[in-house]
């Protein structure tokens, strides 16, 4: 049982502010992400929408499983995040030729020319980051890719 009178000091809120790597890297992707929904508006894009396209921009069509775990998100999540492109006529979702149980998807030609219009503006953001950061993105992108 803990003891009512049990407290954390407030000097270890204000440390746990200024150091907590959770809280930082979470402040950052919600900014980034809000940085990028502004900058993919105008093609009727988010952030995650765009990702998630973009890893269906390959020769092959992709299994779920591994756009889930490429987009380190579940299945469940997956498929809800389908839904507003497959109703945009953006991608679709089709019976895996070599296991009929299992699902594939793949860009349609509006899905390819949706990304194309995407593309330059995920260049510029990008750019415009990598001058904003100091030390430039890449140290920051080694030390997010150790994390997960």
């Amino acid at each position: 049982m803990i003891p009512a009178d049990s407290s954390v000091p407030y000097a270890t809120t204000i440390h746990v502010r200024d150091t907590c790597l959770c809280l930082h890297v979470q402040r950052a992707a919600r900014a980034l992400a809000r940085r990028f929904d502004d900058a993919l508006r105008p093609v009727g894009l988010t952030n995650g929408q765009f990702s998630l396209l973009m890893s269906l921009n390959r020769p092959e069509p992709a299994g779920m499983g591994g756009v889930a775990n490429l987009l380190a998100m579940d299945r469940t999540t997956l498929t809800a995040a389908l839904k507003p492109l497959l109703r945009r006529g953006l991608l679709i979702v089709a019976p895996d030729p070599e296991d009929r149980r299992a699902r594939v998807l793949s860009l349609t030609n509006a899905g390819r020319a949706v990304l194309a219009q995407a593309v330059p503006i995920w260049t510029r953001e990008h750019g415009q980051l990598d001058e904003e950061l100091a030390g430039g993105s890449d140290a920051l992108r080694d030390g997010l890719r150790v994390l997960a």
